[in-house]
C-alpha cells in the first residue's frame, strides 16, 4: 500500500467503509449484535481518541524525534540507554503519569568495537560487514581463511563434523519479503544458530548474508546465541551485495579467502532497566492493561523504527487517555523495556527486560487483563489479533467497530507473536494481543545504519497511535471483557 495521509484517506473513504463494515463484522467476529458505531460510552470515547490521534494531535512524533536525536543509539547496558531511561521517566512525570519508576536489573553488555573485512583471494576486494551481537573478538592479527558457502542453515547442519576445520562458514540464504514479517522468523535461525553449528564442524569464523530484505550495501546486525556461556567463534553479517559477490566467485570455481578483524568486547556486571508509568484506573485500579515497547536499540543507527517508534506509540496512546476528563475503570500501564535486543550467557538467555518485569511483578500478573507490544516500526496497523476467549466477545465487536474506519480489521486467528518483551508475562497467564503492522519495508531498515528518524512516516505513526489509544481505552474501560482462565504459574 502506498504511503498516504491517513487523515485524508479516512475522510475520503468513510462512506465506503460504513457501507461494508456491518457485513464484514458478521464474518469477522461471528454472531452478535451489530450496532451503529459508537453507541456505547466506551466506544464513543474510543472513537474520539482514534480521531484525535489520527489527526496528528498526539505527542508521538515529538517523543521519537527527541529520543533518537538526543541519545542516538541505545545499546543495552550502555550510558546512552541509562540516560534515555532517565529522560523517559522525567518526561513521563512531567506529562502527569502516575507511579513513574525505573526498575533495574543486571546484564552482560556487549560493545562492538571496530571491525573490518576483505576478500584477499583470488583478488583483493573490500567487504561491508557488521559483527553479530555477542560475537567475540578475533585475535589481534585477525582471521584469514577460505570461505565455504552454504545455501541455507540446513545445508550447514548437514555438513559432517570436522569438514570446516580451519575455514570460514558462510550461510547465503536470502530473507523473503512479506507484509506480515513472516519471512524473518524463517530466516533468523541462521543468525541465531549458525555460529554454533559452524563451530561444531570446525569453522573458525562465521559469515551470514544479512537477515533483512534490503539490497543496499550495508549490513544488518542482530544477536546470536550463547552456547555454554559464550559465543563460540567470531560471527559477522555481510551486506547483501557482498554476500552475492562471494557466492558468484564461488560459483566461478574460485577459492575465496577472506580476512576478518573485530575488537568486540563484553562488560560483565552492567545494568539495564525498565521504565514504568501508569494512568491509574478509577474503579478497578489493580486490573492492568499493559502497553509495552523497548527503549534499547542496536548501535548502528539511532534505533528509530526499532524501537523508539514503539515507545512513542504507546506513550502517546496512554497520554491521550490521561488527558481525558474521566479515567478508565482499569489501569493502563506503560512499560519501556530494557535489553530486548541482546542475548545473555545465562537463563533466560534473552528478552531480559521482559523476564525482569515478569519476575518483579509476578504477584500482579493474575490481575493483568491484556498485554500488547509495539515493536515492528511505525508503518500502518492493518489487523488486530485477540486471544481465543476474546475473539467472539462483546469486546471484539466493539474493537472491530472502532478500528475499521482506520483500516484495522479483526484477524481470523489468534496472535502469532505478542512481542518479545511481553511474552514472559503471557507465558505467566496474561492474555496477549497483537496489532499487526505492515512489515513490507521494515526489514530493509531494521538493525542497520539506516534505522533513523527519516525512515518514519508521520501519518502512519499517527495511525498506530490511533489504534493503540482506542484499543487500550476499550480494554481498560469495557464491561465486556471475557473472564480470565486460570493462569499458569509465572516463570521464576
Amino acid at each position: 500500500m502506498p504511503v498516504t495521509s491517513f487523515c485524508a484517506r479516512r475522510h475520503a473513504g468513510r462512506a465506503a467503509i460504513a457501507a461494508t463494515v456491518v457485513a464484514a463484522l458478521a464474518s469477522i467476529v461471528g454472531p452478535g449484535p451489530v450496532r451503529a458505531a459508537a453507541d456505547t460510552d466506551a466506544e464513543r470515547v474510543a472513537t474520539g481518541l482514534r480521531e484525535t490521534a489520527a489527526a496528528g494531535r498526539n505527542i508521538a512524533w515529538d517523543w521519537v524525534s527527541e529520543l533518537t536525536t538526543r541519545f542516538g543509539p541505545r545499546p543495552a547496558g550502555s550510558a546512552s540507554e541509562h540516560a534515555a531511561a532517565e529522560w523517559a521517566a522525567a518526561r513521563l512525570r512531567t506529562l502527569g503519569f502516575d507511579e513513574v519508576r525505573i526498575e533495574t536489573f543486571p546484564v552482560t553488555a556487549w560493545v562492538r568495537g571496530t571491525e573490518t573485512a576483505q576478500i584477499v583471494a583470488p583478488f583483493p576486494q573490500p567487504l561491508v560487514i557488521a559483527a553479530l551481537g555477542e560475537s567475540p573478538p578475533t585475535p589481534p592479527a585477525g582471521i584469514e581463511a577460505e570461505v565455504v558457502v552454504f545455501g541455507s542453515l540446513e545445508e550447514l547442519q548437514a555438513a559432517p563434523p570436522g569438514s570446516l576445520t580451519g575455514r570460514v562458514a558462510m550461510v547465503a540464504a536470502a530473507m523473503v519479503r512479506t507484509e506480515d514479517g513472516a519471512g524473518y522468523s524463517s530466516a533468523v535461525g541462521a543468525r541465531i544458530d549458525g555460529p554454533r553449528d559452524a563451530a561444531r564442524r570446525g569453522a573458525i569464523a562465521f559469515l551470514l548474508r544479512s537477515t533483512g530484505t534490503g539490497t543496499h550495501r550495508f549490513a544488518h546486525t542482530g544477536t546470536t546465541r550463547y552456547v555454554d556461556g559464550r559465543v563460540p567463534i567470531p560471527s559477522f553479517a555481510l551486506s547483501a551485495p557482498d554476500a552475492l559477490q562471494i557466492q558468484r566467485l564461488a560459483a566461478l570455481g574460485d577459492k575465496v579467502r577472506v580476512r576478518l578483524t573485530s575488537t568486540a568486547r563484553y562488560i560483565e556486571g552492567a545494568r539495564s532497566q525498565n521504565v514504568i508509568a501508569e494512568v491509574r484506573g478509577s474503579e478497578r485500579p489493580r486490573e492492568i492493561v499493559l502497553l509495552g515497547a523497548h527503549l534499547d536499540s542496536w548501535d548502528q543507527g539511532t534505533g528509530a523504527i526499532d524501537d523508539a517508534a514503539g515507545t512513542a506509540i504507546v506513550v502517546a496512546a496512554a497520554r491521550l487517555i490521561h488527558e481525558l476528563p474521566q479515567r478508565p475503570r482499569r489501569t493502563v500501564r506503560i512499560v519501556l523495556f530494557g535489553s530486548e535486543e541482546v542475548a545473555q550467557p545465562a537463563v533466560p538467555f534473552g528478552a531480559f527486560g521482559g523476564h525482569a518485569y515478569a519476575r518483579a511483578h509476578r504477584a500482579e500478573l493474575p490481575e493483568h487483563v491484556l498485554a500488547g507490544e509495539s515493536d515492528l516500526g511505525a508503518d500502518r496497523v492493518y489487523a488486530l489479533a485477540l486471544p481465543p476467549p476474546w475473539a467472539k466477545s462483546g469486546f471484539a465487536h466493539s474493537a472491530a467497530r472502532v478500528l475499521a474506519p482506520i483500516g484495522v480489521l479483526m484477524s481470523p486467528g489468534p496472535p502469532d507473536d505478542v512481542g518479545t518483551d511481553v511474552q514472559p508475562s503471557v507465558d505467566g497467564g496474561v492474555p496477549g494481543m497483537e496489532l499487526n503492522q505492515d512489515a513490507t519495508r521494515y526489514f530493509d531498515i531494521h538493525h542497520t545504519p539506516d534505522d533513523t528518524l527519516e525512515r518514519i512516516d508521520r501519518a502512519q505513526l499517527d495511525q498506530n497511535v490511533a489504534a493503540w489509544a482506542a484499543l487500550a481505552w476499550l480494554a481498560a474501560d469495557s464491561g465486556q471483557l471475557p473472564a480470565r482462565t486460570p493462569a499458569e504459574p509465572a516463570p521464576p
